[in-house]
């Protein structure tokens, strides 16, 4: 609950409050979207844990599995809509260094979050995109000239707080010094 109030301060810290930019909104049906898309984040989410923990095949295979279908998908999409374009140019026309880098950091971020479902759980998953948000904002602080205010600092600090709340061990549970059964002697 934490992490997602702190989120939902740093969503909401650099937007002003005006009525013309809300002119032609549903608020119902952004929530109705929003909820939806949650609900079925988290049980994609759920499913990709379950298919790379509960089976002996390996992470390479699976993701090679899971990715397979989404190429395919994709070439067609592109055949379809610029057939003529990669027909007289070439598939990689248009590719520049910048899709290069774009690419790369996808396909390593695909990487980095399937050893962390494997090897970690999804809830992990989730607070390492929530922190990890939070930390591209103090970067564009230094590089894109971003001013926080202070409900982002607010925001950010719920956020950094869930995560060490999340991360932080469990009390153990103390054994009782006396036997709390009045069955039989005591020896």
């Amino acid at each position: 609950m934490v992490l997602t109030v702190g989120v939902v301060i740093v969503e909401n810290s650099g937007k002003e409050d005006s009525e013309s930019d809300n002119s032609g909104q549903n608020r119902f049906l952004g929530l109705t979207a929003v909820l939806c898309a949650a609900c079925t984040s988290g049980f994609s989410g759920v499913y990709f844990e379950k298919i790379l923990k509960g089976s002996k095949t390996s992470l390479w295979i699976r993701n090679i599995q899971m990715g397979l279908p989404s190429i395919i998908i994709s070439f067609l999409t592109v055949y379809a809509h610029d057939a003529q374009e990669v027909a007289s140019k070439g598939f990689f026309s248009g590719y520049n260094s910048s899709v290069w880098m774009v690419i790369f950091v996808q396909a390593v971020g695909g990487l980095i979050v399937a050893i962390v479902v494997k090897y970690a759980d999804n809830v992990l998953k989730v607070f390492a995109s929530s922190f990890s948000i939070i930390i591209s904002c103090f970067v564009s602080t230094i590089f894109f000239d971003f001013h926080p205010n202070l409900y982002f600092c607010l925001g950010a600090s719920l956020v950094i707080l869930s995560t060490v709340m999340y991360s932080w061990p469990s009390p153990k549970r103390r054994r009782p010094i006396l036997p709390t059964s009045t069955k039989g002697p005591l020896k």
